[in-house]
Formats: C-alpha cells, structure tokens, sequence
C-alpha cells in the first residue's frame, strides 16, 4: 500500500513536500514516482527515481523547481516542489514500478492514494 500526503494550499511562489510511505511489498526494489491530474485532465508524470536513488527524471514542467528523493530505511519517497505555479494544482499521486523507464511510461504496478495541492494565484 502506498499512502500519500503533505498536499494543500499554498501561494504562488511557495514550496510543499510530498511524502509517500510504502508498507509491504510496494517499496522494495521499485522505482517510486509521482504523477499528478488537474481537474478536466489526465493524470500526467511528474518525477521518478530509481530504487537506489541514484537516477532521477523530471516532466519538463517540473524541472528545476521538483525534487524526489527516498528514504528506503524508512519506506518513503518525497517530492520537493519549489516556487509552485497556480499550474501546478492538482490530485499527486505517488506510483511504484518495476524501473524508471516504465514508470515514466505509465506502466505502474501499484498506485497511492491522491493528496490534493492547490496553489493559489
């Protein structure tokens, strides 16, 4: 089970950290990502990182702003997110997969429960 949380509101220009704690199976060895969905669209890729925390890939409309990094002691992953956008608002999603090549494809084998960000103009 994935679980996360540290959405809400927050001003342009502000920061949020998204945590993601993982119980049994759904931590060890996956690659950890993050997707988000605005409302009216669909879910898009934010981040992943491997499960070593050595790699990591961003959306082109995160990059430079996002962080995602991993505690694997502690069964986490965490989104850092800088200088947010009103764009930015939106359902997160953390996601586990076999690596991040499927990952960032979609091909996810277990998805968390949302945390809603709305950042405010």
């Amino acid at each position: 089970q994935l679980q996360a949380y540290g959405g809400g509101l927050v001003q342009a220009g502000g920061s949020l950290r998204l945590s993601c704690a993982a119980s049994g199976p759904t931590f060890s060895g996956y690659a950890m990502g993050w997707f988000r969905q605005a409302p009216g669209k669909e879910r898009e890729f934010v981040s992943v990182i491997s499960w070593i925390g050595t790699n990591t890939y961003y959306a082109d409309s995160v990059k430079g702003r996002f962080t995602t990094s991993r505690e694997n002691a502690k069964n986490t992953v965490y989104l850092q997110m800088n200088s947010l956008k009103p764009e930015d608002t939106g359902i997160y999603y953390c996601a586990a997969g076999t690596n991040g090549v499927a990952v960032r494809a979609g091909t996810v084998r277990y998805w968390g429960q949302g945390t809603q960000v709305t950042v405010s103009s």
